[in-house]
């Protein structure tokens, strides 16, 4: 090991002056490295594909939860609202994601109808008086929504809305009326933001859930 570091440093003695005036050359040719990979990382933190669920547990009202992971990595409250910002109890409108780096809206008003529609044969299990309930759609982020790390943001998410439940007995179909409950929408889309940049899985949820603002 030692006799070819000793050859090494011969060589490098030998061509010195080679190397110096081929390097002033190269210098001057190639592109610099640093600027390129810099280049090409500020391409790759704009977009790419974002994992996102939204869940509600024992709960038929306006607020949820939501998780993203992938080209995002965030967290916090999920909202039903109309388009001015005010709660939608009945998620007939938008679901505005309240992130611990920002926020953007979703427009799930088509995903919404579907789900009606399928739930209108419930119970779908009248012996043992459950639901399995699944519909797929595509809930596209509404356009100027996005605040803080998301501001710009684009895209749409498919998804798959899934309603599993017992119902209370004697059986009642109606809201509120069971005896568990688990909503869950979920699926895998490609966006894109100006501003967008992977967040930190340690940070923590701002201000209450229950506000209102978009």
């Amino acid at each position: 090991m030692f006799r070819n570091r000793f050859v090494s440093v011969l060589a490098l003695v030998a061509f010195a002056g080679v190397l110096v005036t081929a390097g002033c050359v190269s210098a001057a040719t190639r592109p610099p490295a640093a600027a390129a990979t810099a280049s090409t990382r500020t391409v790759a933190a704009t977009g790419g594909t974002a994992n996102l669920m939204i869940y509600s547990i024992n709960t038929d009202g306006a607020y949820w939860h939501a998780i993203v992971s992938g080209v995002i990595g965030d967290y916090g409250p999920a909202v039903s609202i109309y388009p001015d910002g005010q709660v939608d109890p009945a998620h007939t409108s938008q679901m505005v994601l309240r992130l611990t780096h920002g926020s953007f809206r979703l427009s799930i008003a088509a995903l919404d109808k579907a789900f009606v529609k399928a739930g209108a044969h419930a119970p779908i299990y009248p012996k043992t008086c459950t639901d399995l309930i699944s519909v797929t759609g595509t809930t596209p982020i509404v356009a100027g929504s996005g605040t803080g790390a998301y501001h710009g943001i684009t895209g749409n998410f498919p998804v798959t809305l899934t309603l599993n439940e017992v119902e209370a007995t004697p059986c009642q179909p109606n809201p509120g009326a069971f005896r568990a409950q688990l909503i869950t929408v979920a699926g895998s889309g490609t966006i894109s933001a100006r501003s967008l940049r992977h967040s930190p899985a340690s940070a923590h949820i701002t201000g209450p859930r229950g506000t209102t603002q978009p």
